[in-house]
């Protein structure tokens, strides 16, 4: 699984893995799914993720504009 929050565009992604992206589709307002050819889900997207994530949230992962990968 990777992270990685993009500051300038207060966008928050996770990608849960590597296949190939096929499509997205915006399930709610700036909430934003990728699915790969078989229409697994392999990653979201979250934008104004300032204003969506819990301030809780955001402290744990201390928001930086830099890509942190977590797992195998």
């Amino acid at each position: 699984m990777k992270l990685h929050y993009n500051k300038s565009e207060d966008a928050f992604y996770v990608r849960f893995e590597d296949s190939p992206y096929a499509e997205s589709d915006e399930v709610e307002e700036g909430v934003i799914l990728d699915y790969d050819k078989k229409g697994k889900i392999i990653g979201i997207e979250i934008l104004d993720a300032s204003k969506k994530l819990s301030p809780s949230f955001r402290s744990s992962l201390r928001l930086k504009e830099i890509p942190v990968s977590v797992g195998s």
